[in-house]
């Protein structure tokens, strides 16, 4: 036995330099190290492959947990309406998103994923979350602190179905109310949009004190990453045409689309996403001057950006013309992750040809990933990459739906308050022995919330989530005697022959989003114009306005006694009643101008020739009534 005890010395020395040597081999697995040296130690063990997976957004319809293995599929994203099943829960939402990120983790290096939705008011994909207002809602408002208890309480709910990242908020200033993404906007005025970043902390936490400027940050589990969006100028396009050409100069572009881009920096934005717009003819797609030299260099923006649902295809026109040309402008001009997000080979292959062929450099795939990976460990997703059950109580909690409906409240504008100043019509009382409540937007929660609410486009009707309609919320709120008619369009010997005290009618436009939502007309969704006409023409009369936008309402304005601009509530409509029945008083201002016919648009406070219907900043107010 005793020649062989030096050789098995030697041996156990080396099986114990061995195990020493794999510690130091998983360093960017240790949460002691710096980022900077976990991000370096990854990096230099990653293949191409493995680089350009990272750089890869996919849809979670094709992200089977086979496709992420073999892939290395570094995110992966719910498409607007993309669910695990209808009305799926929060169990159910985490469930999958954690099936997906095994696959991720089942890869040599175990890099997690990161899964991104739009949350752009509430967890709006979701059922049984709280929808809260608009945007265009949010900004009336002016209050930035509601905003941030409003990205908070989003984050809360994001994270309730397993999902650490929104692309949100949408900080475009939209300059032509033509653009049917007009409602992701606070306001035509680049100020207020720049206070609304604030949702930005609401989000992702409040950035510590000695952060150095441009670095991204998520403030752990109960946070979620941020994404500013759409870089730059989406809100400025020609007619309002959406995807289109923004034509400003350097001072326009900079002066009114960019500033709030500076807010979310500093306030640590993890992620910026790229417009399919185009400046002066540029698609903002294929920008270098901008997203690389502007962004990322001037900006030291250090978070990643990220492109648009197939927003490098439509660099050519018709889209996925020269796809390949594509991915080379796209990658070149500085988009670090792609949302393909279906023909995931087609880009991985593209890219691997590009870079293996030296047209598209390493240093630009070292950049991107080097982003990718920094908002990563940020969230702690190397440590914390499976989400579990601990925050599912927060979808749709009484807490969040109480804040809605106190956002709901801070966004309506009054618009006219009686047909003389000295005989107001609001606040309504509650007790009258019979009121008629009027119009298609009454009793449709689908209405009140608009866009991007359960499917991208929206949906009509009261089954699509949980929600007070603004009908249940005026039965809750009058007195118990009070009868309460409702005639969805009603004729004007019916409402003459009634004899009703007032009537509520409530009408506006019917749910889009981006591309179907441009309009050239901006009318109220009929019947809403002959309800208007039937009800205002017989009894005194409120009518509620349920739009993304200012509407043409000029033709009515004389026979109505009072106008209130509700925007796109959400699913609170509680909030509406509150305030009609005076137990908060109105208070919001227009952040859009409200022109009186779409000939003078575009048109936005401080232009020339501005003779508006209701100016910017316009709304007049009523003080809460203690009885009534």
């Amino acid at each position: 036995m005793g020649r062989f005890s030096i050789p098995m010395k030697g041996f156990v020395l080396f099986c114990l330099w061995a195990v020493i040597a794999e510690a130091e081999y998983l360093k960017y697995k240790d949460p002691k190290q710096p980022m900077v040296t976990r991000i370096k130690d990854l990096m230099k063990r990653m293949t191409l492959e493995e680089k350009i997976g990272q750089m890869t957004q996919i849809e979670r319809k094709v992200a089977l947990p086979d496709v992420m293995k073999q892939y290395f599929i570094g995110s992966v994203l719910s498409g607007g309406g993309s669910v695990p099943a209808p009305k799926a829960s929060a169990e159910d939402w985490i469930n999958m998103v954690n099936e997906i990120q095994k696959g991720a983790l089942s890869t040599r290096l175990g890099i997690p994923m990161i899964y991104g939705i739009d949350a752009v008011h509430g967890h709006n994909n979701v059922y049984n979350a709280t929808i809260f207002p608009h945007n265009i809602g949010l900004g009336v408002t002016r209050d930035p602190d509601l905003v941030k208890h409003i990205g908070a309480a989003t984050a809360l709910e994001v994270r309730a179905t397993g999902i650490p990242y929104a692309f949100a908020p949408c900080i475009a200033v939209c300059r032509d109310p033509r653009w049917g993404r007009c409602y992701e906007s606070y306001s035509e005025d680049h100020n207020i949009v720049r206070t609304m970043t604030e949702i930005i902390p609401g989000l992702q936490g409040d950035l510590p004190a000695n952060s150095r400027k441009g670095v991204p940050f998520v403030d752990g589990k109960s946070k979620v990453a941020a994404c500013a969006k759409h870089f730059v100028g989406d809100g400025g396009t020609m007619r309002g045409i959406d995807e289109n050409n923004t034509v400003i100069n350097s001072n326009g572009l900079f002066g009114i689309h960019m500033p709030a881009y500076y807010d979310s920096i500093i306030k640590g934005v993890s992620t910026v996403m790229v417009s399919y717009s185009s400046w002066n003819g540029e698609r903002m797609h294929a920008n270098r001057d901008l997203v690389t030299g502007f962004l990322k260099d001037r900006l030291k923006f250090r978070g990643f950006v990220i492109s648009d649902w197939q927003g490098i295809d439509r660099i050519t026109s018709p889209p996925h013309a020269n796809y390949t040309y594509s991915v080379q402008a796209g990658v070149s001009a500085g988009i670090d992750m792609i949302m393909v997000p279906e023909n995931y080979k087609e880009f991985i292959d593209a890219l691997t040809l590009l870079v293996k062929d030296n047209i598209i450099p390493m240093s630009r795939i070292h950049d991107a990933v080097k982003r990718i990976l920094r908002v990563k460990f940020t969230m702690g997703l190397f440590e914390n990459p499976l989400a579990d059950l601990s925050l599912v109580n927060q979808l749709g909690s009484q807490e969040h739906r109480e804040l809605a409906r106190e956002a709901v409240r801070k966004s309506l504008v009054l618009l006219k308050n009686g047909k003389s100043t000295s005989q107001p019509l609001l606040p309504l009382p509650k007790k009258a022995p019979k009121i008629l409540v009027a119009g298609t937007h009454a009793d449709n929660l689908g209405y009140q919330c608009g866009g991007w609410t359960i499917e991208w486009q929206g949906v009509a009707g009261n089954d699509l989530t949980v929600g007070t309609t603004i009908l249940s919320a005026i039965k809750k709120t009058v007195d118990p005697s009070t009868q309460v008619v409702y005639q969805q369009n009603p004729d004007a010997n019916f409402v003459k022959s009634n004899e009703f005290d007032y009537a509520i009618v409530v009408v506006g436009e019917v749910p889009y989003a981006e591309m179907m939502g441009d309009s050239s007309n901006l009318t109220i969704t009929e019947p809403g114009p002959s309800t208007i006409n039937n009800v205002c023409g017989a009894v005194k009369c409120v009518v509620a306005i349920v739009s993304g936008r200012p509407v043409v309402l000029e033709p009515y304005v004389e026979k109505i006694d009072a106008v209130v601009a509700a925007w796109l509530p959400g699913t609170e409509g509680q909030g509406v009643a509150d305030v009609l029945f005076g137990d908060y008083g109105f208070t919001g201002k227009l952040a859009r101008t409200w022109f009186k016919s779409v000939d003078q648009l575009p048109m936005n406070v401080g232009d020339r020739n501005y003779n508006p219907l209701f100016p910017f900043g316009f709304g007049l107010t009523t003080q809460a009534v203690k009885m009534n």
